[in-house]
């Protein structure tokens, strides 16, 4: 093997590193109280080395909070496209965000507690824009669906589903509230499927009722 190529594994093995043990870290202490000393400790390695692989503690947490994403169901935007029933591809794009939420949440609001802070406040705001494209890109496969409303713009449509499947109203219900995953699902599929499917039935989605 090439020196360059052991060099550059050597050295996407210590990101990688550095990262699973950023997340967890990152999400007990939060944001102000982790430092670049403490992230080192946590990853076994040198100070220097965090600097130098990425540069910054917000770059850090970017990245932390890029690698929950990376084992995401695959192939989600092949599903919603072949997937004929709008509201069962529409329950297959809450299934898929509900799992990432789960998964960013806790990083997430790390971010947003510490939004006063310039750069943190740049990651979150990305992070936003990332998720308003992936739910873009599921809209745009739900509007080839029979029965999708012809009475809302693309862009008000994919507002609605930004909203409703935000990190803000996940959180608000499911951590602070406690809902279970098939409460928040069935609510979201059912209000989504209202707005985005009017014509259809709502009630034939599939989703249990919401339990007291």
């Amino acid at each position: 093997m090439p020196r360059s190529t052991a060099n550059a594994q050597r050295a996407e093995a210590t990101r990688r590193r550095i990262v699973a043990a950023a997340g967890p870290l990152f999400a007990e202490q939060g944001y102000l109280e982790t430092t670049m000393a403490a992230l080192a400790r946590a990853a076994g390695v040198a100070v220097q080395t965090l600097y130098l692989s990425f540069g910054s503690k917000s770059a850090v947490l970017e990245a932390a909070l890029a690698a929950a994403a990376e084992d995401q169901p695959s192939g989600w935007v092949q599903r919603l496209r072949d997937e004929p029933d709008g509201l069962a591809a529409l329950r297959e794009h809450i299934t898929t965000t509900t799992v990432l939420l789960e998964r960013r949440h806790p990083l997430l609001t790390v971010l947003r507690s510490a939004a006063a802070d310039p750069e943190p406040a740049a990651v979150l705001e990305r992070a936003g824009a990332a998720a308003f494209a992936f739910h873009a890109a599921a809209v745009d496969e739900l509007a080839e669906k029979d029965g999708f409303t012809d009475r809302i713009s693309l862009q008000r449509a994919t507002e609605i589903v930004a909203a409703t499947l935000s990190p803000d109203l996940y959180g608000h219900l499911v951590v602070h509230h406690g809902w279970p995953s098939g409460d928040w699902t069935g609510w979201t599929a059912r209000h989504l499927g209202a707005d985005l499917f009017p014509k259809l039935d709502a009630e034939g989605t599939g989703w249990s009722s919401l339990s007291s």
